[in-house]
């Protein structure tokens, strides 16, 4: 496995745990408000990834070969 796949799948994991742990946090029965700021903050971050994922594919097609 090359670094480039490497690193796309090392970002495809950190988003899906991302989004599932917001998922979690804001759909816990019993939460803090740090806890749902805790979520907030990683659906954001499971987004961004998300877009970083999509950007860094679109950029090692035409950059790494």
């Amino acid at each position: 496995m090359s670094l480039k796949h490497f690193h796309f799948l090392f970002i495809a994991v950190a988003a899906l745990f991302c989004l599932a742990f917001g998922a979690w946090a804001l759909m816990a029965r019993e939460t803090t408000a740090a806890i749902q700021g805790m979520g907030i903050f990683s659906l954001v971050l499971g987004v961004s990834l998300t877009g970083y994922g999509f950007w860094f594919r679109k950029k090692s097609r035409r950059v790494i070969t």
